[in-house]
């Protein structure tokens, strides 16, 4: 049997600057002092348009190559793509007002109360969604409630605000008194994670052409923990999104590996695929609430907008080989053993070398390489680096050490081999496979012939071990079109 493909890819941004307050970092700054956070955070939101029209958003849709953002001037933010489209090539960029619409659609528990003068608010902002039925719409989020009930929910009964627009809109409640997983930060988390993998999943299939009845199986490779106090992170959240799409004939379960998941996740469809348990393999992560304005000080610091607004999202379809879409080649998985060593250098040697050497390639045999698509633009003002730079350097410094390019042309190599970055920090939504879409196009129109992506992940997180993690494959031209 020949190689599975990844057949299409689907990309979304949730525009979620109302949310930001309840990202990890935020909701600790504001608890320690509320007024002045609260306020400075406010202060340096973005608009819609503002998140539309930023450069390295629009790549993540599929507007714009990611090697473009090397002819736009830096800051990005201040060159704005202006008169962009919120819709790309690989998906959306999705307003809040939908989106809250959105959650009270995947709400299945009653867990969010909408005020009844901005339930029909959201509704409107649905209009012309053809996702989901107008019918559906209406049903779940309904007439409403009174804005004294939300306000005695949220005071007494452990609610969480929801705001848009900086006017309170509803709240989430809290599903257990004394469960610690069912808080209403963390059903939140959950829900927001659920609704916009549901979005991506939908593009995805809208994407392919497929009925939701086509998917056999979902994977999802998201960061949450869905469960209550006796199976915290007992998932699924596979299911869950899958439910919420119609995929009545599609079952699944959660693939968790921290940063390394959507890469983990589609080397496993790819295999579940190949040895014919399944025709049609959905991958799917959603966005991470917690990871909103996680580094909202150094972008306030820089007096720069808080670029941490959006929540990322993405869904790909593993199939068998259609005889046209650039194979995952299986013979070339890279992974990070567990005596592999934390090194850096040990960690590419794992990922890059030996697959390299497994299919007989060399380091410049491969076009194009995509690591942890991590913005620079958010991270560097924090401190963190640009992340993305710095791998592509130690894969350039590994081509040196095989003698395959001189040390003078790592600059070069990094350069036509590498990309800058442009994905949210969102966790596992760097994860290389943001660029997964714009490979497949590129190998088509027959701008390069393959592209290697890797992801590496931190388990010590976890504090059950000091490992480092990672896995990488290879995506190259379709034998057939050779």
């Amino acid at each position: 049997m020949s190689d599975p493909i990844v057949k299409t890819c689907a990309y979304v941004l949730v525009h979620a600057p109302d949310f930001v307050r309840y990202g990890s970092k935020p909701t600790r700054e504001i608890a320690n002092s509320p007024d002045p956070v609260l306020a400075v955070i406010e202060n340096h939101l973005r608009s819609f348009e503002e998140a539309v029209e930023y450069p390295p958003n629009q790549v993540y849709i599929g507007n714009l190559h990611p090697d473009r953002l090397n002819d736009i001037e830096l800051p990005w933010y201040r060159h704005p793509l202006k008169g962009a489209s919120r819709f790309g090539a690989y998906g959306e960029i999705t307003p809040q007002d939908e989106f809250i619409g959105l959650l009270k659609l995947a709400d299945e528990f009653g867990l969010i109360w909408l005020e009844k003068e901005a339930a029909p608010l959201f509704l409107q902002a649905l209009k012309g969604n053809d996702r989901w039925s107008e019918a559906d719409f209406a049903k779940k989020i309904g007439a409403g409630m009174g804005l004294e009930r939300i306000q005695e929910k949220i005071a007494h009964q452990g609610s969480l605000p929801l705001y848009h627009q900086g006017r309170l809109v509803g709240c989430i409640h809290r599903h257990h008194e004394q469960d610690e997983s069912l808080t209403a930060q963390i059903l939140l988390e959950n829900l927001m994670n659920k609704t916009s993998g549901a979005l991506a999943l939908k593009h995805l299939l809208q994407k392919a052409g497929l009925v939701p009845e086509d998917v056999d199986f979902i994977l999802s490779c998201s960061e949450e923990a869905v469960g209550d106090r006796y199976n915290r992170g007992g998932g699924s959240m596979a299911k869950a999104i899958g439910e919420m799409c119609g995929c009545v004939r599609a079952t699944g379960c959660d693939i968790k590996a921290f940063c390394v998941g959507p890469v983990y996740a589609i080397i496993l469809a790819a295999g579940l695929v190949k040895a014919g348990l399944f025709k049609r393999v959905a991958v799917v992560g959603g966005g991470c609430l917690a990871k909103l304005g996680m580094k909202f000080q150094g972008h306030v610091a820089k007096d720069m907008p808080i670029l941490e607004d959006v929540l990322g999202a993405l869904a790909f379809l593993v199939t068998e080989d259609d005889g046209e879409t650039p194979v995952i080649r299986m013979d070339g998985i890279g992974k990070h053993d567990i005596g592999s060593g934390s090194s850096q250098q040990k960690i590419m040697e794992a990922l890059v070398l030996k697959p390299l050497d497994r299919m007989g390639k060399k380091v410049t045999d491969i076009d194009k390489y995509a690591t942890e698509m991590h913005n620079p633009e958010v991270t560097v003002p924090a401190g963190s680096g640009n992340v993305p730079l710095n791998n592509y350097r130690m894969i350039a410094a590994l081509a040196v050490l095989r003698s395959e390019i001189a040390r003078s042309d790592i600059d070069r190599f990094v350069l036509e081999r590498g990309m800058p970055g442009f994905s949210p920090t969102q966790g596992h939504i760097p994860a290389a496979v943001p660029f997964l879409g714009h490979a497949i196009d590129s190998i088509k129109h027959g701008e390069i012939d393959n592209a290697m992506f890797l992801a590496k992940g931190s388990l010590f997180l976890g504090r059950m071990s000091q490992l480092s993690d990672g896995m990488s494959f290879l995506i190259e031209k379709n034998p057939k079109e050779r």
